[in-house]
């Protein structure tokens, strides 16, 4: 068989997850790494705020506090014991970051400094926390950087621009993948004995969106169709300050530094949702304040946005006003020059996408789709489970965005996310590693090529009648329009009837170019075939759970229901058809109770 490779483990993607598995993994068995994209072209680079850890460097802090923040923001759907883990593994991680030669930002002693973010708290007292290490706003862009080098150092085997297209399973156990090299358009077998998938979030089902155009679920939608669960996929989270109609993210670490949010009417609102930390609430409080301020006609100019304000003079105001004071208790004064320091990257998108300094004006932002906080579900050592009693799938690992641990449950903190790709990518390496030395490789079947081969036939020789680009603009509309940040009946059921409609449309594209060199309409068209088959699990989740939790946020359901719906969704593709169970919410030291900011 042409085109075979073997080696003991390989990851599927080489975003942060993916390079942090390949390196833990590399230094115990054969180690091969496949990305869609270049490395250092990973959507891991668009993290720019930091990475949460209680190192207590400015003031005190403990991991106890950081997984309380966790478990409350998660609106008490996370799994304790593994958000107990990921907190308690923090410092080790972020300090291990430091000596692979990551460039944070530095405290006046030399220390990695460290800001305020949404939802990190003093427990005892209410007040912010500084919580977020950060290389200014570039944290993940320099996490890559650091880790692919590392894994450079280490000898660990990249297939650079070829996409996944398939899992191989033989006898229940795992056997490799299928992918294709972009550049040949021939088709790759990589025989493994353990596969990790990091292949990152499916934003792009949205039409305002942070997530970059690779983003499509290729991960979660390949390991549907072989019938492993997805879990708790209603649950995905919109950043309150994305660009005006672009979706570019602002960084959290904006409000982090002193800025606040500004209506139409020049008001500062979120005091009024949010009386303890204002501006620096979670992300899903946030984002329903915004456009609770625009439905109710506080946009700026009747338009759908506000505006994000970090001009010195204002922060100045209103940090005499919150009693907003430096790590060593004197006066808060921010300077423009600091701004520019510390926030580069956000100057520069303004003034290149929005023509506007935030030094001397506001930015017009609203939410921006941003993360899921479902995905493959797996334990807190990476390892992919397949039903409600937490069923090991042998040889099968994930981690990053495209897991559910689940320890962001019903909604991600700021900085939790660049740590979990950490934390779980790490264990994720170590546990495939691990399964590798003692596991044989399985006898591939005899054509291992022939999924990927038909599904690339079906889409050259549809009628023609539906194409590519008209498809995913409508998906993207329904699912931003109807299954948003404001949700209920009527609209979700018209986008899970919107979506299905699509899917059965999607059976009449046909992929004009007939090459195999760099052939994006095909890979575009496959990607689609993803999105959609995501979008309906997404859908039909949040159809389904008829209650208001976290990022998932019903209009018809408004308050949170602990006695009918603490639990995690499960859905499976059985036959083409979607099934949908549930699996119990790890409980440990916090009971559920309301969520007050």
């Amino acid at each position: 068989m042409a085109n075979v490779h073997q080696f003991d483990v390989v990851v599927v993607g080489a975003g942060g997850a993916g390079l942090m598995a390949g390196l833990y993994a590399s230094r115990n068995a054969k180690t091969a790494v496949i990305s869609k994209l270049y490395p250092t072209r990973s959507h891991t680079g668009a993290a720019q705020g930091g990475i949460s850890a209680a190192l207590g460097n400015y003031e005190e802090d403990k991991p106890e506090w950081h997984m309380y923040d966790t478990v409350k923001g998660s609106d008490y759907l996370g799994d304790q014991d593994a958000i107990e883990f990921m907190c308690n593994e923090a410092i080790d991680a972020v300090l291990e970051l430091e000596h692979m030669g990551l460039p944070f930002d530095r405290t006046p002693e030399g220390r990695i400094s460290q800001r305020p973010f949404g939802g990190h708290t003093n427990n005892e007292t209410g007040k912010p926390v500084r919580r977020a290490a950060h290389a200014a706003d570039r944290t993940g862009h320099m996490i890559l950087q650091t880790l692919y080098q590392q894994c450079l150092k280490n000898n660990v085997n990249f297939f650079d621009e070829y996409q996944a297209l398939d899992f191989i399973t033989v006898n229940g156990k795992t056997a490799g993948v299928m992918a294709v090299n972009i550049a040949t358009g021939e088709l790759h077998t990589i025989h493994a004995k353990s596969v990790i998938f990091a292949t990152g979030g499916h934003g792009r089902i949205f039409e305002v969106t942070s997530n970059a155009y690779a983003y499509t679920g290729d991960g979660a939608a390949i390991l549907l169709r072989h019938g492993i669960p997805l879990e708790d996929m209603e649950f995905f989270q919109f950043h309150p300050t994305g660009i005006y109609k672009l979706g570019i993210l602002i960084t959290e670490g904006v409000r982090g530094e002193g800025g606040v949010l500004i209506n139409g009417k020049g008001e500062r609102f979120m005091p009024k949702y949010a009386p303890t930390v204002k501006d620096l609430a979670s992300r899903d409080v946030v984002s329903r304040a915004i456009y609770t301020e625009i439905k109710e006609g506080r946009g700026v100019n009747g338009k759908n946005y506000v505006y994000l304000d970090i001009r010195p003079e204002t922060v100045n105001k209103f940090a005499v006003e919150d009693g907003r004071t430096n790590p060593d208790g004197s006066k808060y004064n921010l300077t423009a020059e600091q701004v520019l320091q510390k926030l580069p990257d956000i100057i520069d998108f303004c003034r290149v996408y929005l023509g506007i300094d935030p030094v001397t004006q506001m930015m017009p932002i609203q939410p921006t789709a941003h993360y899921t906080m479902g995905g493959i579900p797996t334990n807190k050592y990476g390892q992919v489970v397949i039903d409600d009693k937490n069923t090991v799938f042998p040889g099968l690992y994930a981690a990053g965005e495209c897991a559910c641990v689940s320890v962001h449950g019903g909604n991600r903190l700021g900085t939790n996310s660049l740590l979990d790709l950490v934390v779980f990518g790490k264990h994720a390496g170590l546990k495939a590693a691990e399964y590798a030395k003692t596991a044989d490789f399985e006898k591939l079947p005899d054509n291992p090529l022939a999924e990927s081969q038909a599904r690339f036939e079906s889409l050259k020789n549809g009628s023609g009648k539906e194409n590519v680009f008209n498809l995913s603009t409508e998906l993207k509309n329904a699912m931003f329009n109807d299954v948003g940040i404001y949700r209920n009946e009527k609209d979700m059921q018209s986008a899970l009837n919107k979506v299905r409609e699509l899917k059965a449309r999607f059976k009449d594209v046909a992929v004009k170019d007939t090459g195999k060199v760099f052939n994006t309409e095909l890979l575009n068209a496959w990607e689609l075939g993803n999105l959609l088959d995501v979008a309906e699990v997404v859908a039909m989740s949040a159809l389904n759970r008829k209650e208001s939790r976290g990022g998932h946020s019903r209009e018809d359901f408004p308050e949170r229901d602990d006695k009918n719906w603490l639990k995690h969704t499960l859905v499976w593709n059985k036959d083409g058809k979607l099934e949908i169970g549930y699996k119990a919410v790890t409980i440990t030291k916090y009971q559920p109770k309301a969520r007050v900011y």
